[in-house]
């Protein structure tokens, strides 16, 4: 087992214990990455400690209202340019799929690195937030070689199947998103933003040797094992959320590398928040985290982006 086709295992695992999926559902997700039922049942009694109170047959917590004071809309959408569906050439000759927003007056381009649920309308609309804010963004949709994200019906297919792609082929796929990103906003400066998985495929894609980036913005994503950043160049804001302590478990990792690098980071905490607080579609969605973290992010980029 891999470390993220781990984290994906732990992650339903976690959202089992938390009450958001029903035990017989978080183990058909397993059995879709293929566990067994013992070895499945082990896993869900490890993060649960025991019976969390959630039956097969009720139904899941609704999501959280956001507090009175919050912003009603998620932060960058007010502003957010429209994405389009596109396709370009990868490693090996073959078509990627993507969610492109232009800027228009690019100050920098960002790469969006998605959930491990892979290119959903979520991730189209932070990608167009980005493009509002004036970085041109590229969305990759890292199921390109199975037909895309569109064709899974069930979504829990599509994480499994993105369980199986060897981590060198989700490098690869970045790496060419990379190289179309600088096409389309020539001469200017690249970052990247991964959510929860994708915020652990960010860090290896800063792990995995030079690159053009010179920020990024991974979010509560996994640190690879032994991850080495010495050849990043890249100025990294690492946001987490206090309350998130599978992912916070490889923290100390992440600011170790990172020191060692030597290159202008930072790490954000955000407090009162879980996993996944910036999802506003999800139901750990935080409004207050994610409008701090949004602002975080687009003064990183002002600063090492342009």
């Amino acid at each position: 087992m891999t470390p993220l086709q781990r984290y994906i295992a732990e992650e339903i695992a976690t959202d089992h214990a938390d009450g958001i999926l029903t035990r017989r559902e978080a183990l058909r997700r397993l059995a879709l990455l293929g566990f067994g039922v013992t070895a499945a049942g082990a896993l869900l009694a490890a993060c649960t400690g025991g019976d969390n109170g959630i039956t097969d047959s009720a139904p899941s917590p609704a999501t959280p209202s956001p507090p009175p004071t919050s912003p009603s809309a998620p932060p960058g959408s007010a502003t957010a340019a429209t994405t389009t569906a596109i396709t370009f050439g990868g490693s090996d000759g073959k078509q990627l799929q993507a969610a492109w927003a232009a800027a228009p007056q690019p100050r920098g381009g960002v790469l969006v690195i998605h959930e491990n649920k892979g290119l959903t309308d979520h991730i189209r609309s932070v990608t167009g937030r980005f493009a509002g804010a004036g970085y041109s963004a590229l969305a990759v949709d890292l199921l390109s070689a199975q037909g895309g994200t569109a064709a899974f019906t069930d979504p829990a297919a599509a994480t499994a199947e993105l369980s199986r792609i060897p981590q060198e082929q989700f490098v690869a796929d970045l790496r060419s998103g990379l190289d179309e990103l600088q096409r389309r906003v020539e001469g200017k400066k690249l970052g990247t933003t991964g959510f929860c998985f994708g915020g652990g495929l960010a860090w290896l894609l800063l792990a995995s040797g030079p690159s053009p980036l010179s920020a990024a913005t991974p979010f509560y994503g996994p640190f690879p094992d032994n991850g080495d950043l010495s050849a990043s160049k890249a100025a990294v804001l690492a946001i987490y959320a206090a309350a998130d302590t599978r992912v916070n478990a490889s923290r100390p990792a992440a600011e170790a590398a990172l020191a060692r690098a030597g290159d202008p980071h930072e790490i954000f905490i955000a407090p009162d928040a879980d996993h996944a607080f910036f999802n506003d579609t999800g139901p750990r969605y935080n409004a207050t985290a994610a409008t701090e973290a949004w602002r975080r992010v687009l003064d990183w980029y002002g600063t090492y982006l342009g």
